[in-house]
């Protein structure tokens, strides 16, 4: 199906100015309109009647796709990262004035063409689409609704609201530095999700600016995909790391799960937080980070900030107001608590 990015690429413009070309409600170039109009001829694009019943009155509806309720139907807290990010997204669409619409994926990527359908149906004004994690996503067209991404990104361009992983590993091994940790251990995440490669790049580029050589010894899988073999991974890549000649001072995990987990694993062991080894985690998922003892030092991911960026730059494009430079990268503070003490 030829859709309204297709044509946009074959007149070498964007997509709100077809979208402007075909619903007549801003000025356009007679050149840019000839482009436009000549790439729909040669592709036999065709907008369809709910799109076109959607742009000719206002809905006061805003359409989210998320995957946040049914996650936790097990119990575990694994759809609450995506839950806060929606939650920020309610308050802004709120004060808008206007109703935000969710559906939930059921775990199924597979029902996101037939949600959008349904959203449009309903003249939605807009759409957000919100991840779980940091990841690349493959979306249908929406037929020249609005779309903005959170906490994810596509192939397409689309408008995008991102976590600045790279930024917030490097700000926290800086702290750690600036507490005069130089043996700074990594257990990472698995190496196929996006923020693995990402907070790497922050993790190196603060030892570099410190002038502290890279040590490869140091950074560790601490996580296997789910579905087995992850105490093993982390078990072992603590193994390693204590065991080393010069065993680092301090323990970076690549989120505030794992970090919970190491720390049962060092008690069991004898080893006390943060006397004989200090550690960090990432996200600030405060269930955990501030009800270990000692509190966690970790990286606020700013799930919320993801959600009010989201929602803010979705309000602006339905105003036909132009945005930032995509992606736009959200960051959070580090949260220095009693894991780490100064060396």
């Amino acid at each position: 199906m030829v859709t309204i990015y297709d044509v946009a690429k074959r007149a070498d413009v964007s997509p709100k100015t077809v979208s402007r070309v075909l619903n007549g409600d801003a000025p356009v170039g007679a050149k840019t309109r000839a482009a436009v109009e000549t790439a729909i001829a040669d592709l036999g694009y065709r907008p369809s009647n709910a799109a076109r019943m959607m742009r000719s009155s206002r809905s006061g509806l805003i359409g989210l796709i998320t995957g946040a309720i049914s996650r936790g139907h097990d119990g575990q807290p694994r759809g609450l990262p995506d839950l806060f990010i929606v939650q920020a997204i309610q308050r802004i669409v709120a004060e808008a004035g206007m109703t935000l619409m969710i559906a939930d994926t059921g775990g199924r990527a597979g029902r996101v063409p037939d949600l959008v359908a349904t959203f449009a149906q309903h003249r939605v004004e807009g759409l957000l689409y919100v991840a779980d994690h940091h990841q690349k996503v493959d979306l249908p067209d929406t037929d020249g609704v609005p779309l903005v991404l959170a906490n994810c990104f596509d192939g397409a361009g689309r408008p995008a609201i991102l976590p600045d992983d790279r930024a917030g590993q490097r700000a926290l091994v800086e702290r750690l530095i600036a507490a005069g940790h130089r043996r700074i251990a990594y257990l990472t995440l698995p190496d196929g999700l996006v923020a693995t490669g990402l907070r790497q790049q922050g993790y190196r580029a603060a030892l570099e600016a410190a002038g502290i050589g890279y040590d490869p010894a140091l950074v560790t899988p601490g996580f296997a995909d789910r579905g087995g073999g992850e105490v093993s991974i982390l078990t072992g890549g603590l193994d390693r790391l204590l065991a080393l000649p010069a065993p680092p001072s301090v323990i970076c995990c690549g989120n505030d799960e794992l970090a919970m987990r190491v720390y049962g694993i060092l008690r069991a062991r004898g080893m006390k937080v943060p006397e004989q080894i200090s550690i960090a985690g990432y996200d600030d998922y405060r269930v955990i980070s501030e009800t270990l003892y000692p509190p966690l030092t970790t990286v606020d991911l700013n799930y919320r900030g993801l959600g009010e960026a989201a929602a803010r730059r979705l309000l602006a494009l339905i105003r036909g107001e132009t945005g930032p430079e995509d992606p736009e990268l959200i960051s959070g503070p580090v949260r220095w608590r009693a894991s780490v003490r100064s060396h």
